[in-house]
């Protein structure tokens, strides 16, 4: 079966694409591909599984991001997550942590493309569903046009179903993993090339894109040549909202709701089964707080859920009070 290039994801970001954050941002958008947090190899094969791979049903398309640098561990990995019924399987290939190196995975892999190839063809013969890589340019004084192209072209030998690139270079002496996201220039023109360079090779950009407009600008083809899909990352967390505009304009479908609120409401059988089991309304609530911006009553909404979500007995009802506290009139834009 072909792979079909997602048009439009939400990037993996780790402490917020889990998946109370996923079951959030589905009732948002129908059709933009959600990811997991990164786990890593280890944790998916001797941890709680459950707690740290599980999902809902509700939350497809999803994959999960996985974190390792053993063809083995990764494959096992890969096999352990396909069975649990993620659509995708992803490899970290761009995370600049100190924990991630120091684990000699993540961005510092850039440094070692065959080894990554090896992950990935261990990866695809363990599992039926597609694998891809998730990278930087290169990192430190790497040349980005040959660390891409040689890391690209070892997963694309592998068998690699797709590439998402983050338009940035990692630097992993010098820099935090907070300064990686920023300080390093984006270099948009070097996806564009690769895409170029590799025509029938999936190919997805990250990296730096501050909202929908600037994503739909990323989808329309350079000198001829056109990306096949647009992630973004702490935009559509930070301005969630924005994710009911996916469906209309990357797709041309209705969103799933009306408004904001009824987004908010559908949520609620599944809040109270969080609750049901012992969880705090906050670890819902925490993924929404970027909701309403720029709407009358948005900083009372912030306010009230930091400052009572995590009470004990906190549930529906409070959020409905929050809800109150803003102007929920649909602000979804149109496919026209």
């Amino acid at each position: 079966m072909k792979y079909q290039a997602h048009r439009f994801a939400v990037a993996p970001m780790m402490d917020w694409t889990d998946r109370h954050c996923r079951t959030f941002h589905r009732a948002l958008t129908r059709r933009a591909m959600l990811y997991s947090e990164m786990v890593t190899t280890g944790a998916v094969r001797f941890g709680p599984r459950e707690r740290l791979i599980g999902f809902s049903d509700c939350e497809h398309p999803v994959a999960a991001q996985l974190g390792g640098s053993e063809p083995g561990e990764l494959a096992e990995a890969a096999r352990i997550c396909a069975e649990f019924g993620y659509d995708e399987i992803n490899l970290n290939v761009g995370c600049p942590s100190d924990r991630v190196q120091d684990g000699r995975f993540g961005a510092c892999l850039m440094a070692e493309p065959e080894r990554v190839g090896d992950c990935v063809a261990a990866m695809k013969a363990a599992v039926d569903v597609p694998v891809t890589v998730k990278c930087r340019l290169g990192i430190d004084d790497q040349d980005p046009e040959e660390a891409l192209d040689r890391l690209a072209d070892a997963v694309v030998a592998a068998g690699c179903d797709a590439i998402v690139v983050h338009a940035r270079k990692a630097w992993l002496k010098g820099l935090s993993p907070k300064e990686n996201r920023d300080v390093p220039p984006l270099d948009y023109g070097r996806v564009f090339r690769l895409k170029a360079r590799l025509p029938d090779v999936p190919v997805s950009i990250n990296g730096g894109i501050d909202g929908l407009d600037e994503a739909l600008a990323l989808l329309e083809p350079r000198d001829g040549v056109a990306l096949d899909g647009v992630m973004l990352g702490r935009a559509a967390y930070q301005n969630p909202e924005l994710l009911m505009a996916v469906d209309p304009l990357v797709f041309g479908e209705a969103a799933p709701h009306g408004s904001v609120r009824q987004a908010v409401e559908s949520l609620f059988p599944a809040i109270e089964a969080h609750l049901s089991e012992g969880g705090r309304l906050s670890n819902v609530t925490r993924h929404m707080l970027g909701l309403f911006q720029g709407r009358p009553g948005a900083r009372a909404w912030r306010r009230f859920l930091s400052e009572n979500a995590h009470c004990a007995g906190a549930g529906v009802a409070m959020l409905e009070r929050a809800l109150d506290l803003v102007d929920d009139r649909a602000l979804v834009r149109n496919a026209a």
